[in-house]
């Protein structure tokens, strides 16, 4: 590069026409960089990229999400049933009175009864007769679940739609003569299949004769009426 700092001045006539000549060239040597148009927007090849992204990304992204969402409605209602007989287990010890969940087809009523699926909704009140019915004004509502998600399915052994507690807190199996629940298979349109991790699809809620519930994710065998659909 030509050095600016030296004094043309001091040089000859020759030079100094020698030196504003090659100044000259050299200049000649740099070329104005062209002005540049702000680009908006994306060219074809970053448009391609883009979509191939989006593109694998739903194909790995969305059927672990439609499964996550399954496996929370299911998991939800399973923990709301077997929230709903610890608790009747537990107020039918402390109150000592008889406690009875039951599937209830208008649960969310002031005058909610005993009838229909556990698909409809459920109730736990006090049965201070024992006859899994409500009556009279002493006999209230401790908890009310409204029906569950339409996509899910609570099939329970033989049909079976209560359970009912002693004052000892210990269950009072059948009733007269009406099978109590035993088991209560809650699935979707999985049914009870293996699914990841060697676990179920479905949860089955596993009611032992003194009333204790507990959920199960594994692959249970049950009748052809408590099982899924």
């Amino acid at each position: 590069m030509l050095n600016d700092d030296l004094d043309f001045d001091r040089l000859s006539e020759p030079f100094r026409r020698l030196s504003d000549t090659y100044k000259r060239g050299l200049q000649g040597l740099y070329i104005a960089p062209m002005a540049r148009a702000n680009q908006h927007g994306f060219t074809i090849y970053e448009l391609l990229i883009t979509m191939l992204m989006i593109g694998v990304i739903l194909t790995i992204g969305v059927p672990s999400m439609t499964s996550f969402m399954q496996n929370s409605r299911i998991s939800g209602t399973a923990n709301d049933l077997h929230s709903s007989f610890h608790l009747a287990r537990s107020e039918a010890a402390r109150s000592k009175n008889i406690i009875t969940i039951c599937a209830s087809a208008n649960s969310m009523d002031a005058a909610a009864a005993c009838g229909g699926t556990f698909d409809d909704g459920w109730i736990i009140f006090v049965d201070l007769n024992g006859d899994l019915g409500r009556a009279g004004p002493d006999e209230n509502v401790i908890r009310a679940h409204p029906a569950i998600n339409d996509r899910i399915d609570v099939t329970t052994n033989a049909g079976a739609n209560y359970f009912s507690f002693a004052p000892s807190g210990l269950g009072r199996g059948d009733v007269g003569g009406n099978p109590a629940v035993v088991t209560a298979t809650i699935c979707d349109q999985r049914g009870n299949e293996p699914a990841a991790g060697d676990s179920s699809a479905a949860r089955v809620l596993v009611v032992t004769p003194i009333g204790r519930a507990t959920v199960l994710r594994t692959v249970v065998q049950v009748n052809a009426k408590g099982g899924c659909p």
